[in-house]
Order: structure tokens, then sequence, then C-alpha cells
């Protein structure tokens, strides 16, 4: 399908230059009478962002980190911080506050109030720009449009990005015009330069991760960069900052294809960038991360972690040709002032003032910012989280020991950082504990599965041992999936774990797609092609518990969630049999599923190794997992 001819007009450039009061043509450049080249005022600019708070406004209690090595538990996160940490820059005129995607699905904020409480969070800070993020589509555009009307009550007034997304004309997300909710950019002067900044949605992720409709077209994310740039330039802009959503890979790669891109914020990837070694907490990269462009110029990359923990920094100095001659800058973890360690019995008690000050003095100026949370941000969540209380402190539960969260095994990111038990889960072969337990889950709560089958990216986080509420369950499982089971031959079903790890090796989807599973193991080999890289696949006999190759002719009943069942995430196999409507819906919500088999089990554990589905694991770079 071609993009809509409205976005590629000067009228959709125009229209997204009217809703940020610049006038088309507008540049701020000078030319020098001998060159003729264009010159601009060198200017500092600081680019404060955020992105992937997912729904998450309240703080992440006890984190345990290790401060001077000594492990110690603070709060972090929460969007009032966020909030207090962007009140900071309210006298400064050098900075544009950017969102990077993703603000909402993940915590019961999202399930019971479907994105106002972020909208009005988001409404405490006055974003200069917010980019589409692919969960944004999670319910659809009119789910979508719901939460951007939400967003633009306030008065704010946030421009909404998306370069590379045409809804349909008529359809919830452009009712009269294209740009009726989405623009392709803003522009945001600073010390009387313009800069541009261009947001970008991720393709693949959001057609095969989530639900817009079939109407509204993703363009490729490249492509539609550097022609808005190119459209933007001819204006006499030269200042470039592309808010993207797709993964902090992505960013790296889109650098090097264009020309003129100055800096890129991105989200997606919940990628955590900078040094937290001496905190206990590993990274990705540094920040800022900096490549060269098409032209070789310098590019400055920066994203700032999820769910509301953490605020990026990104600082960039211009010169006269309007050219980045420098970047630094930091992300900063966004803590509590109070600070818990253990005592000699081993409880976790605050520390004593004399110790505090210590650690206050310790912690200025470093990746950890000490934030005491917004009260007007504070004074708006609390209007809904009284509302939600009851239902978040039910317990339902509980978790003998942690449940780890990790995607891919091996993969270089910890995302159970900061939770205790999980300090090298994403070392280890077996990979997710807690999608691993979801499957099993799937499996107690379906009568005729032979076998359960969990995308990763569907579970979302990980779970500290102790009691586990019914907020943990719809945390941990924020979607609003049903259970579906379908019959598959074995072979169809080796086919389904080929789809899901090709769809993030070989498409460069979404990580999210590889598979967890119950009553189905196997060793993964990841350096091999696809259709190579899982054996010794074998299928658990529920009655006796006895564990046998899969045979491939045999018909086995698979459950999973109707997501992946549908083909989306890159499951194929999958879509193409419930395309036929061979399949059985259970119309039992995967999160109900869960609660009841943790109810059921009353405490829930890490399954014994023998069930893992990851056996062994061997990395893309041919490393042999432990």
């Amino acid at each position: 399908m071609n993009a809509h001819p409205l976005r590629r007009s000067l009228v959709a450039l125009c229209a997204g230059l009217a809703l940020t009061l610049s006038a088309c043509g507008g540049g701020e450049s000078e030319t020098t009478p001998k060159t003729g080249q264009p010159r601009f005022p060198a200017i500092d600019l600081t680019l404060a962002h955020i992105n992937d708070h997912h729904s998450q406004l309240d703080p992440f209690t006890d984190t345990e980190l290790q401060i001077d090595g000594v492990a110690t538990r603070v709060d972090l996160g929460g969007f009032p911080r966020v909030t207090a940490a962007f009140k900071a820059y309210e006298k400064r005129k050098d900075v544009i506050r950017l969102h990077a995607g993703d603000a909402v699905t993940g915590s019961l904020y999202f399930m019971l109030f479907k994105g106002e409480a972020d909208a009005e969070l988001m409404n405490t800070v006055c974003f200069d720009a917010f980019a589409l993020g692919n969960h944004e589509f999670d319910d659809g555009d009119a789910g979508l449009k719901v939460f951007l009307d939400h967003l633009r009550s306030g008065t704010c007034q946030t421009p909404v990005l998306a370069a590379n997304v045409q809804p349909a004309i008529g359809t919830p997300l452009a009712p009269k015009t294209v740009n009726d909710y989405i623009q392709p950019f803003t522009i945001k002067s600073i010390q009387g330069v313009k800069v541009a900044v261009i947001g970008i949605d991720i393709k693949g992720k959001t057609t095969n991760s989530s639900r817009p409709l079939a109407t509204t077209v993703f363009e490729d994310e490249v492509v539609a960069a550097q022609r808005t740039i190119d459209a933007l330039k001819k204006r006499g802009l030269r200042h470039f900052v592309l808010l993207t959503h797709q993964g902090y890979e992505a960013d790296r790669a889109m650098a090097a294809q264009l020309t003129d891109v100055d800096a890129i914020v991105g989200g997606d990837s919940h990628t955590l960038l900078g040094d937290f070694q001496s905190f206990g907490l590993a990274s990705s990269g540094a920040y800022p991360t900096i490549v060269t462009n098409k032209d070789g110029k310098k590019v400055c990359i920066g994203q700032a972690w999820e769910y509301s923990k953490a605020i990026g920094e990104l600082k960039l100095s211009f010169n006269r040709s309007g050219e980045v001659t420098a970047c630094g800058g930091q992300a900063s973890l966004l803590v509590g002032s109070v600070f818990k360690r253990q005592d000699a019995a081993g409880a976790w008690v605050a520390v004593d003032d004399t110790t505090r000050t210590q650690l206050l003095e310790r912690l200025n100026g470093s990746a950890l910012k000490v934030t005491e949370p917004d009260a007007a941000a504070a004074a708006v969540l609390a209007g809904y989280s009284s509302q939600v209380e009851a239902r978040k402190a039910e317990i339902i539960g509980d978790a003998s020991e942690a449940l780890c969260l990790v995607r891919v095994p091996g993969e270089s990111t910890n995302r159970s950082g900061g939770v205790a038990g999980c300090e090298a889960a994403n070392t280890l072969a077996r990979g997710s504990d807690a999608a691993q337990v979801v499957a099993e889950a799937f499996l107690a709560g379906s009568l005729a599965a032979d076998v359960a089958v969990q995308n990763a990216g569907g579970v979302r986080i990980a779970v500290p041992a102790g009691p586990l509420s019914m907020n943990t369950a719809f945390t941990l499982l924020p979607f609003t999936n049903v259970l579906v089971e379908l019959r598959l031959t074995g072979q169809q079903v080796v086919a389904v774990l080929e789809d899901s790890v090709s769809n993030h090796l070989d498409a460069a989807q979404s990580s999210g797609s590889h598979p967890y599973a119950a009553g189905l193991r196997w060793d993964l080999d990841m350096s091999q092609p696809r259709g190579s890289r899982f054996g010794n696949v074998q299928v658990r006999n529920r009655s006796t518990g006895a564990w046998s190759p899969i045979e491939p002719m045999r018909l086995y009943t698979v459950v999973t969630n109707d997501f992946i069942a549908s083909g989306r995430d890159g499951y194929a196999t999958f879509g193409a049999v419930f395309a036929t409507g061979a399949y059985v819906n259970n119309y039992l919500l995967y999160t109900q599923t869960f609660v009841d088999h943790v109810r059921t089990l009353g405490t829930v554990s890490r399954p014994a190794a023998a069930d893992y589905s990851h056996q062994s694991v061997t990395t893309a770079a041919g490393l042999r997992l432990p």
C-alpha cells in the first residue's frame, strides 16, 4: 500500500508547522558573502528525555542497588519524580523536553483508565514532543484516539509525532485530515535557532505486534526520516533531532543511512545507557552513544531505560555551520532520599542521619539523581491511585524466589536490574523465569493442551520474592489477550519455534517474539541458520511427567495467547492455522489465568531445571551460556 499522498505534500508539512506556531518556509540561517554557505548562530542545546514509561506511574519501592559496594535499597522512579526532574529545567531556554513513546500499557493504571492517568501525568511536564510507540496502538486506532484526547485536553497541547504513520482520512486518528492527531515534526526555537524534532515509529513491530487499523500506513523509517529532513532543509532549517521509537540498535543503524541528522533520542528497546557498574547495573552502551551519519558528521544518540525510572540529559553543541561539535550528558536514575541497609540482624532499616548525609554528598552529580516527587504531580496521581489501591493490594499468593525477566537469553541489558536474585539473569541459558511460569499457568489453565507457548514480550516485569499482589499480576501481564487452543503437528510446533526466533534474528523485528513454553523443551543454537536452530525438542507427558522426543506427524494441542496465535510477532505458522478457524477460544483472560494459577499454588517458585523450555542456549555470536 502506498503512503497517503498528502503526507508527501507541502500541505502536510505546513500542517505540522502550523501546530507549532511556525510558518512554512521559516528559517534562521544567514549566508556569508564570500562563500554563500548558510551560517547559523553557535548554540548549546539540551534534550531532556524519557521513554517507555508504560503506565508505570508509581515508584519501584525498595529497589536494591550497590552504593560504594554496599547493598542499598531506595525508591526508584515514579512519575512525580519524573515531573520534578523536568521542572528543574523550567527557567532554562536551551532545553527541549521529549518523550520517545510507549507511554501506555503496562499497569492497572492503564487497565482501569485507558490512558487518562498517563495523559494527566504527562501534562504535569508539558513535553515539547511525544513520539508514538508501538504500544500506543495496542487498543487500535480508536483506543489511541482516546488517549490522545486526554493528552490534548490539558493546556500543554503536546505535539504527537510520527512522520512515517499515515492514518486514513475518516478513521479515528484522521477524522478530517491526515494531521488531525499526528504530526510529522515540530519546531522548537532555541536562542533564535529553529530545531526540528521529527517523530519515527517502528513499522514492523507496530503492524505485527500491536493492533493498528489495516488502513493506517506505516512507512519505512529511514525513508520517512530522510524525506522529512530534506523537505525541512529546503526551508532553511539545519538542526535535526529524530525522536524515535524503534530501539537502540535500529537508531545506530539509521544514523549511518541519513544525511544531516544531528541527534537521535530513542525508545522501544528499554535500553540503559551509561556507566552504572558501580551501582550494580549493567548497561548496553555509552551515554551518549556517538556515531556518524552518511555525511561523516557526528550523531549523538540517547535513551533513558524504562518505567519512569530515569531521565536522559543529552547536551549538544553546534558551530556556525550548524554541525554538532560535541555531545555529552548522562542518563540518571531518579531515586528517593531515604536509604535502607541491612542491620546486624539482616533487617532492612533506614540509615542513620550521618550516613544519609554522606550518601547524599556521594551521589551529588552521579548517575543516581536524588529527586523528591513533585507535589502537584503527586496530587494528580493520588486521584487515580486512591481508586486502585484496594485492587492493587489484594494478595493472590507468594513468590518463594525472584522470577527474573529476560527476553532472549544472553541479551546485553538485564531487564531485571535492581531485583534481588536476578543480578545475572540475562547471562543464563534458562532465560526468563517469569515467562516460564506464565507458560506453566497457561498449561494449567487448559484441560486439553499438551504444551503452552508464550512470547517473551507479553511478559513485562520481573517478580521480586515475597507477596504477589493483583497489581503484580496485571503489571506482569497487562494486555487484554485471551487463551486459545490450536491443533498442530510436531513438525508445525517446531516451525512455530523457528518462526519466533527468526522474527528477531533474521527479520530484525521485536525480540519480544522469543518463545517460552511449558511441557516443551529444547536446545537452541542461535548461531545456526533458520531451520537448524532448535534441536532435541521434547514434550512432557501431562499424566506421567515423562519427557520424550516430539513426533513430527503426531497432533498436539497447543495453548497460547490469541495475539501470537493470530500470527502476530512473526508467528506465521500459528497464523496460518488460526486463519482457517481451526482453534478453540477459551475466552480466559491471560492475566486471570495467571492469577488463578498462583492462587491454586499458594506459593509460586521457579520451575525445576528439567522443566525449563531452554535446556541449552548458544548465542548468535557462538557463546554457550551456562
